[in-house]
């Protein structure tokens, strides 16, 4: 492919045989932009390079270097191998070299023959699996139709929502192996398992009394209403809350299953497997989106001249990938139109602009003060209240504080969507900051927690003999559980009763009524942010209400299931796609950063719930124990005395101070190491300037060549 015209080489080699096949003219080569470039950088920097190497500095041609590394593939080591695949290289070039790669295995010994055999097979099943993978990946083919229509925008939010369904299966599946189930199986003697429930032992009498209302005498329908909206009544004392999980040891034969400890393992092990998911994910997503701003210019011509799939043989497909591509040009141009707007603001524009938005930023402080102590009145009104109510306001003070907070988290997005309009940011600056708006939702759970927290440890006299309110909260910790688990119900229901009840009756208007205020509305956007606040919400009630209701991942998983078909309909039918273009890069990576931070905000209350607040001494598998954590330590005692040495010692600060140390020296190493790698990307970016350069030159030296002859 280089035999027949000039082509330049990464960091300005040059190899251009003439027609008669004879090297360049050197001095032609000195006139090339790259060469100059080299020896003006040699010269400021002082370097006393030997003029012949000046002379003769460039590299040998591609052919010369293809037949090096071939010979060298004769010789051994794999890594030569793959260093070929740096050059392109010609059918009787890749054929010769299968050639010597065929004829080498003849010579290595039977052990090297069957490694080179298992490395290879090993490989192809990999890649099978990877693409049997693909086509039994959930929701697949209506994500790629999704993309096709609407763009790789909206496309990710389907994508992260999937992500989430997966998630939660996960943890429900780690929850249910390690506590639900051995605590069902053993209760009913199944595998003729035995259980031990936890027997109170210095506890104050008054503390282990847990009576549960309204499962006694004549129940009226409506109550099983209320009991399965709030989960009180006959769903308190079944497996989904903290309260049902009264046993301290399960026997299976010979094996001692510990409860309490796989309880507060499981949650962290849960916890922990969340973080290094959305984090292995969001480290993908950052390196497209890094690689996208350090040059928009290599992604826009990425797209143009390599953006399309030459595989792609159906008609359907190849539309979907038309589209797809257009909508990433358009957010490409879109994008270069806004900073061109940006560059232009004179410094009067600028004045009113920063003003206008800190006098916008006061506005929303104010509404968010707002906010907070509406949900904090709402809380402590439901607590006092709760059991001194008719049906009907019974049910509304129990989900008081999920109205509130539903109502908070729709006015509040509204209120800054048609603010935002006013500052005048970028698209994708504007759903950054829009996904901000997760603090303001999540900062409502944090005042519904801090509510409840307060009331739970009270600091009179009646709550020390159990070190927390026992006359309200017998059990606080499935008191939590049912709040969470009302704060998910209430979001399901928002979000199918919103598709429903107002998604469709205003397409239903705007397509047939002609009134001009109707026809001005218009239908509903489907405003990507908004949207991914939703499920982030919902996902942080998750983690948090997991600890004290096991199976609400399982409420989870279907929730979101069954909103992956609300939301595609509403797409398709009653919703239009804002007119803003979306990246997909960019949006992958703060849907999951998002995400990062309400995981980092549900570990606060969790982390405080299970070392600061006394356990409930009437209920759960943490009776006996002042706090949950405390299962850890007591758990260790009965370890060997060897084993007890080692565990405190690295808990302790002699190992914490050089582990610190070992951790931070390991950090300022890939630190360096990334600074080296970003000089030397800038090198080869600069490499391919001038090689562009170079071939701008030749181009013209030919054409005054041509016109000469």
């Amino acid at each position: 492919r280089g035999n027949s015209s000039g082509r330049a080489l990464p960091g300005g080699q040059v190899f251009l045989p003439d027609a008669n096949n004879t090297s360049p003219s050197v001095t032609f080569l000195q006139e090339l932009p790259s060469y100059q470039s080299i020896l003006r950088r040699r010269t400021s920097a002082g370097g006393t390079q030997d003029r012949r190497q000046n002379n003769h500095g460039f590299a040998r041609s591609p052919a010369a270097e293809k037949r090096n590394l071939i010979k060298r593939a004769g010789v051994k080591s794999e890594a030569v191998v793959r260093s070929i695949r740096e050059y392109a290289l010609n059918i009787p070039e890749k054929r010769k070299l299968r050639d010597i790669q065929e004829a080498n295995v003849k010579h290595l010994s039977g052990w090297d023959q069957l490694k080179q055999t298992r490395n290879k097979s090993w490989k192809k099943f990999l890649d099978e699996t990877k693409e049997l993978s693909s086509y039994l990946e959930l929701w697949r083919n209506d994500i790629h139709s999704i993309e096709g229509k609407f763009g790789t925008g909206i496309k990710s939010y389907f994508s992260f929502l999937r992500f989430l369904v997966l998630l939660n299966f996960i943890i429900f599946v780690l929850m249910f192996s390690f506590i639900t189930l051995p605590s069902t199986i053993s209760q009913y003697g199944v595998f003729n398992s035995s259980y031990v429930k936890v027997p109170p032992k210095d506890i104050e009498p008054q503390c282990t009394v847990y009576t549960i209302s309204g499962t006694k005498g004549l129940i009226y329908f409506y109550t099983y209403i209320i009991d399965l909206l709030s989960g009180t009544g006959f769903l308190e004392m079944t497996s989904l809350f903290y309260g049902y999980y009264r046993i301290d040891m399960v026997h299976f034969s010979a094996i001692k299953y510990n409860l309490p400890l796989a309880y507060l393992l499981t949650t962290l092990v849960y916890l922990s497997l969340s973080l290094i998911w959305i984090v292995k994910r969001s480290v993908e997503g950052f390196k497209q989106s890094f690689v996208r701003e350090e040059d928009p210019f290599q992604s826009y011509c990425n797209k143009i001249f390599a953006g399309w799939d030459f595989c792609i043989t159906d008609p359907n497909a190849s539309r979907l990938k038309h589209s797809s591509l257009k909508y990433e040009l358009e957010t490409d141009l879109e994008e270069e139109r806004l900073r061109q707007k940006k560059a232009c603001r004179t410094t009067e524009e600028k004045l009113r602009i920063y003003c206008l938005r800190i006098f916008l930023n006061i506005f929303v402080l104010g509404l968010l003060s707002g906010c907070f102590y509406s949900i904090y009145r709402a809380t402590i009104y439901s607590q006092e209240n709760i059991s001194n109510m008719t049906f009907e306001g019974n049910l509304f003070v129990q989900y008081l504080p999920s109205i509130v907070i539903t109502l908070a988290n729709f006015i509040a997005p509204l209120f800054f969507s048609y603010i935002i309009r006013f500052e005048e940011y970028s698209p994708a600056f504007e759903i950054r900051l829009t996904l901000m708006c997760v603090f303001v939702r999540l900062a409502n759970i944090g005042v519904l927690l801090f509510s409840l927290g307060n009331r739970i440890v009270c600091a009179n006299e009646k709550c020390k003999a159990c070190g927390y309110n026992y006359e309200l909260y017998p059990c606080w910790e499935s008191r939590v559980g049912q709040e969470m688990y009302k704060l998910m119900i209430f979001d399901f229901i928002i979000i199918f009763a919103v598709a429903v009840f107002v998604d469709f009756p205003r397409k239903l208007l705007v397509t047939y009524c002609s009134c001009k205020p109707i026809q001005w509305c218009g239908l509903q956007k489907f405003q990507i942010p908004e949207n991914v606040l939703e499920i982030v919400y919902g996902q942080t009630i998750c983690w948090i209400g997991t600890f004290y209701s096991p199976l609400l991942p399982a409420i989870a998983t279907i929730k979101y299931f069954i909103v992956f078909y609300i939301k595609k309909i509403s797409l398709m039918h009653t919703c239009r796609p804002s007119k803003k273009s979306v990246r997909a890069s960019s949006s992958n990576f703060f849907f999951l950063a998002v995400l990062l931070i309400g995981l980092i905000l549900a570990f606060i209350p969790l982390g405080l719930s299970m070392t600061r607040i006394r356990s409930s001494k009437a209920c759960g598998p943490f009776v006996n124990f002042n706090s949950s954590w405390d299962v850890v330590p007591h758990t260790i005692r009965g370890f060997p005395t060897a084993l007890q040495k080692v565990l405190n010692g690295i808990a302790s600060e002699a190992f914490a101070v050089p582990f610190f140390m070992a951790i931070c020296l390991i950090m300022f190493y890939f630190i360096a190491l990334a600074g080296a790698h970003k000089r030397v990307v800038d090198q080869l970016r600069e490499q391919l300037v001038m090689e562009s350069r170079d071939k701008q030159f030749l181009i013209r030296k030919i054409t005054e060549a041509q016109r000469c002859s």
